[in-house]
């Protein structure tokens, strides 16, 4: 049978019988893995305790209080137009003869622009001429006729008296009286022929004049839309055949300033602008009126413009009418004035880790402690208006809150009109927790 048993149980029957006890391995030991897991949560809660202490540790971001300009713009877009257009066209019908200029010609006031052709209204002078003529001769008749009548009148009152007033009869001195005044009536109707021929060769005359379209101003032809041959239909409304603008050496601006920022536009304010054309130039410019009227044409989202003029000075004629331009009016400019970052003003500081922490009530849900910190109020980049602020600097190792009375503000940075504060303090702008 000995033959037939295991070696393992052959050393076990033979450890029972002398009596000795099994021994584990150290690593298969229970207690040795209670004391690993109890090192290991030790470990973790160190850990746990660091990071938490580390994160209650609190770092903040700074930045200087300094003295510099303060410039506060407001942003408009608009177009480029001459200062006056002027649209040509005709009163008359006919056809155009010849056009005596083209686009971007300078012309002066008087020039011949377009020549109609004037062979009928040459026609129609003459005719005028011709009944003003015979008009006069019609005058002359009628005098002769009356001075004839009045002679026979007065000869036959002579007669009448010499003879006792027997011969001619008062039948034959009516008669003859009424020649008189028949020839009186046909002068003063000659003379009004007269007027009526001088008026109608005045009227012909001028159509005559008018077939050649003088330029009324001194500047420049923008447009043209005529050609030799093309016939004018003279009507109620002018067909414009060219368009005429003053000189381009003085342009002018027409930019829409938002109902938000129009209180703050004056005339003679400066400004500048740049267009497409030239992207990397700033061309200067001077407000002269802002509208009162808004601009209806330009009415979207309900949102109110008003048109504000700028002069712009064109010397080197690099500006054309019809440039889209993003004009920039200055409305503040402060020099060396206190100045604060925006960012200082908005900061709050975060309350600390115990502050903040869920308090448990005895007969309600947590609560959280609050704490309120009183930043600037009414920030508003542009506004002059004086309006209270605090910031905070890190004095004698804690926090403090400066009040202060600010101004102007371009967004960025904001004036300080008065507060416990000089250039070159630091004031915090951001809080960190956790920073090592």
């Amino acid at each position: 049978m000995m033959t037939n048993m295991k070696k393992e149980d052959f050393q076990a029957d033979s450890s029972k019988l002398l009596g000795e006890k099994n021994i584990k391995p150290w690593f298969k030991r229970g207690r040795f893995w209670v004391f690993v897991l109890l090192v290991f949560a030790i470990v973790l809660g160190g850990l746990y305790w660091y990071n938490q202490k580390q994160s209650n540790q609190v770092s903040y971001v700074f930045s200087d209080v300094k003295k510099g300009n303060l410039v506060i713009e407001v942003t408009a877009n608009g177009t480029l137009k001459p200062i006056r257009t002027v649209s040509i066209g005709s009163e008359l019908s006919g056809i155009v003869r010849d056009v005596k200029v083209d686009v971007n010609d300078e012309v002066k006031t008087g020039q011949v622009l377009i020549q109609l052709d004037d062979t009928k209204l040459k026609a129609s002078v003459e005719r005028a001429k011709a009944a003003l003529a015979l008009s006069k001769a019609s005058l002359t008749e009628a005098k002769a006729t009356l001075k004839e009548a009045q002679a026979k009148l007065n000869r036959f009152k002579e007669v009448r008296k010499l003879s006792g007033g027997k011969t001619p009869s008062k039948t034959e001195i009516d008669s003859q009286e009424a020649l008189v005044a028949k020839a009186e009536a046909s002068v003063i109707s000659a003379e009004a022929k007269i007027v009526d021929s001088q008026e109608a060769l005045k009227s012909a005359e001028t159509d005559l004049l008018k077939t050649k379209i003088v330029s009324p101003i001194d500047g420049i032809v923008l447009a043209r839309s005529v050609e030799n041959g093309y016939a004018v239909a003279a009507s109620l409304q002018a067909v414009e055949l060219l368009q005429l603008a003053t000189d381009m050496r003085q342009l002018e601006l027409q930019a829409d300033i938002d109902e938000a920022d129009v209180g703050t536009v004056k005339p003679g304010l400066p400004a500048y602008f740049t267009v497409s054309a030239y992207p990397d130039r700033r061309f200067p410019a001077k407000l002269k009126k802002v509208a009162f009227g808004p601009n209806q044409s330009d009415k979207t989202d309900n949102v109110v413009t008003y048109v504000t003029y700028l002069d712009v000075k064109n010397p080197k004629l690099e500006l054309r009418p019809g440039m889209t331009a993003t004009a920039n009016i200055r409305t503040v400019s402060l020099k060396d004035t206190l100045l604060v970052p925006n960012t200082a003003l908005r900061f709050k500081p975060i309350a600390s880790q115990e502050e903040s922490n869920a308090t448990v009530s005895l007969f309600g849900p947590p609560m959280r402690r609050s704490k309120v910190s009183k930043t600037a109020k009414d920030i508003t980049g542009g506004s002059g208006i004086q309006k209270e602020g605090t910031v905070y600097v890190f004095r004698e190792n804690r926090l403090e809150p400066i009040k202060l009375v600010v101004g102007y503000s371009d967004g960025k940075m904001t004036q300080v009109i008065s507060g416990d504060i000089k250039a070159g303090d630091q004031v915090v702008i951001n809080q960190l927790r956790g920073a090592k």
